[in-house]
């Protein structure tokens, strides 16, 4: 469990969580070990707007609505947290465009969700709840209270999820006959739980003698029970939802159950919450033939506790840089596998951060370049996923020149954020084993130029010198924009640069000088240097990639046939442009960059 990070001068750094709605306190106990938690149950949409702005994480139930105002308004959120299967009340299209991981618990109520199914099926079917306010009235009216058993009825299960396997499961053991329709059930798993599967949803109704619901509420599910549906089903049928409101049109419920075309229902969720009186929901809670409860699927004190665990759980992977195991907006990653990729995320950062800054036009009279092939090699080729390494390769491209824009760039957003930017990445894999170069995997960054772009058509017609390049590149080569990176021992290094071969740990501020190979360049950058107190933590000299030849972008010379080398110097310090501009001038030497990672 991380430790509090509560600095000496006593003002909490720890990221800041709200819970404007009731947690276990076993979750909140959790969350209080290593973050600032501030519950404030009550705000109003208004209030909640206000504050939201200050705090890392949100965790809510279903009565908190995460709008796109909201999640806008805050600037620092990293994750919203629902404790509880739906999200419907979280709006993901601008959580995702904004970077925001959303997560949910929907393992924790499953068992909670179907036992309040069943409960809700036997009170339909024996007439419990008329049956309680008749004796609680001072009467016994036995024969007006008649039922009927589930024994040898057929259960028709609307989405065969874990809540449906789970009341099929419990339905089974009561002796009813099981029908379901889901167009992506598991075969196996209805199988082993006596589920036969129906090929339509018309044949569910027609045949079902109590129809249970466990769909989640999405736009092609809204309305999906209406009066079309109950019109199909039998005049002595029940229809349960557990699930969410809006999946059944309460309107039509309530001409259903009044013309008796279906015999009762059993209701926990509405469309709106709670009713408003006088309201088709409100008429249906006071229908006789209506079993209501105000959404108890989950309010068990197991249920509760189990999702204000694994919520708090995931929030705190998240705050500390891991990944959800439960993320509605991102794909899921086993942790296994995040382990193996965690370094290679760290290294995709820097070889994007690297580009930005190495390449700039500033340094090399280039321009930046938006397409890019990235190509995985090695034991990294055979990854389940990249997405982590897509979002830090985004992320690191732009961080150098956009910086409020990368803070939130992850798995969530980075396609968008790429998208938005005119980034467009190849990806590729190469099985091709590089053990031989003492690591098992290595990653490939190139920058492919705009085919529209004068250079492009430069190069398409068999010049690869810059026309545009001036002073001591005013015939350079186009070259290749490339760095190739590897890990060894978890750690990061970068083993070519542009058409240079190398070895350095890209850290700290760098100072990169493309040179002419000859003596006494060395001495020129550190008098330089040391005559404004920056001192020199680390020096590699890269020779130039040998496999390149005049004929190809990136050659080994600078247009006169003088052999070149890059130097890479680690820094203690900043470096002004000032000092950068003044190696250039100097002679052979041919570009100088000041890198920040």
């Amino acid at each position: 469990m991380p430790q509090p990070m509560v600095p000496a001068n006593g003002h909490d750094t720890r990221p800041k969580v709200l819970v404007p709605e009731k947690l276990s306190p076993d979750g909140l106990a959790l969350l209080q070990a290593s973050l600032e938690v501030h519950e404030r149950q009550g705000l109003s949409a208004d209030e909640l707007l206000a504050i939201v702005g200050d705090y890392d994480a949100i965790i809510v139930r279903s009565e908190t609505k995460c709008t796109a105002s909201l999640l806008k308004a805050g600037k620092k959120l990293r994750v919203v947290a629902r404790a509880g299967v739906g999200v419907d009340n979280v709006d993901l299209d601008a959580a995702t465009k904004l970077g925001i991981i959303v997560v949910n618990s929907p393992q924790g109520n499953i068992n909670a969700a179907a036992e309040h199914t069943i409960a809700l099926l036997m009170a339909v079917a024996r007439n419990i709840g008329a049956a309680s306010l008749s004796l609680k009235g001072g009467k016994w009216d036995r024969s007006k209270l008649v039922g009927i058993e589930v024994k040898g009825k057929t259960l028709g299960i609307l989405g065969l999820g874990k809540v449906g396997l789970t009341v099929a499961r419990a339905a089974g053991g009561l002796g009813m006959k099981l029908l379901a329709f889901d167009p992506y059930a598991n075969p196996a798993l209805a199988a082993a739980a006596n589920v036969e599967i129906v090929p339509t949803m018309d044949g569910l109704f027609e045949t079902a003698d109590f129809l249970t619901i466990h769909t989640p509420m999405i736009a092609s599910t809204k309305g999906l029970i209406g009066t079309a549906e109950l019109s199909k089903m039998k005049p002595t049928a029940r229809v349960l939802n557990v699930a969410r409101g809006g999946i059944v049109d309460e309107g039509a419920l309530l001409v259903a159950l009044e013309d008796g075309t279906i015999a009762g229902a059993g209701i926990d969720v509405w469309t709106s919450e709670p009713p408003k009186p006088g309201d088709t929901a409100s008429k249906l809670i006071d229908h006789p033939k209506v079993v209501a409860t105000p959404h108890l699927g989950a309010s068990t004190h197991e249920a509760q506790e189990n999702v204000s665990i694994d919520v708090c759980e995931q929030v705190l992977s998240i705050l500390s840089g891991q990944l959800p195991r439960s993320a509605v907006n991102a794909p899921i990653i086993l942790p296994e596998e995040y382990r193996t990729l965690r370094p290679f995320v760290v290294l995709l950062e820097k070889m994007g951060s690297l580009y930005t800054q190495h390449f700039s036009p500033s340094n090399t009279a280039q321009q930046l370049r938006t397409t890019f092939d990235l190509t995985y090699e090695g034991t990294l080729a055979s990854a389940n996923t990249t997405k982590p390494l897509f979002a830090a390769l985004v992320k690191g491209l732009l961080s150098p020149i956009s910086s409020s824009d990368s803070l939130n760039i992850n798995i969530v957003n980075a396609e968008l954020v790429a998208k938005e930017r005119g980034i467009l990445v190849n990806e590729s894999r190469s099985r091709d084993q590089v053990e031989q170069e003492g690591y098992s995997a290595s990653v490939t960054l190139k920058a492919r130029l705009d085919p529209r772009s004068p250079s492009a058509s430069r190069v398409l017609r068999g010049d690869p010198f810059d026309a545009n390049a001036s002073g001591a590149g005013r015939r350079k080569k186009i070259e290749d924009q490339v760095i190739t990176g590897f890990i060894s021992h978890n750690t990061p290094y970068i083993s070519r640069l542009g058409r240079f071969n190398t070895s350095f740990v890209p850290e700290g501020t760098m100072l990169l000088c493309r040179n002419y190979d000859e003596p006494g360049k060395i001495g020129i950058v550190g008098a330089k240097l040391g005559k404004r107190g920056v001192n020199i933590r680390s020096m590699t000299v890269a020779p130039i990639e040998t496999s390149a030849t005049p004929g190809e972008d990136g050659g080994t010379a600078a247009g006169d046939g003088q052999r070149e080398a890059l130097m890479i110097l680690g820094l203690d310090r900043a470096v002004s442009d000032e000092v950068r501009k003044s190696l250039i001038g100097e002679e052979g030497m041919l570009e100088a960059s000041v890198v920040v990672l």
